[in-house]
């Protein structure tokens, strides 16, 4: 069944990434404090960044404003991947700097 949107809130990526949002809030409390203004920061204004663009484009009355809109969300989702492969990749050098003064 195919229905029409009327708010942006109804589309389904606007849910998820709406979702998204709250996770990577959630998520990112855990960060280092010496992460506050770097990758928690960077991290979340990409997340936000998300669902707003999709918003902004849903709004938009052509089809090449709404398009660029949804790209450039979709380029954010891709900066959050590579943000939270930088975190798996920054806690492992943390935890391998702790075990290493740790033997000290």
């Amino acid at each position: 069944m195919n229905k029409t949107s009327k708010s942006f809130q109804d589309l389904i990526v606007w849910q998820k990434s709406h979702e998204f949002v709250i996770d990577i809030y959630k998520l990112t409390v855990g960060f280092p404090k010496t992460e506050v203004y770097g990758l928690t920061s960077q991290f979340r204004r990409a997340a936000v960044s998300i669902p707003a663009n999709i918003a902004e484009g849903f709004k938009k009355k052509g089809k090449a404003d709404k398009m660029r809109y949804y790209n450039i969300a979709q380029a954010l989702s891709k900066n959050a991947d590579i943000i939270f492969c930088s975190r798996k990749t920054l806690a492992i050098v943390i935890h391998q700097n702790y075990q290493n003064k740790r033997k000290k």
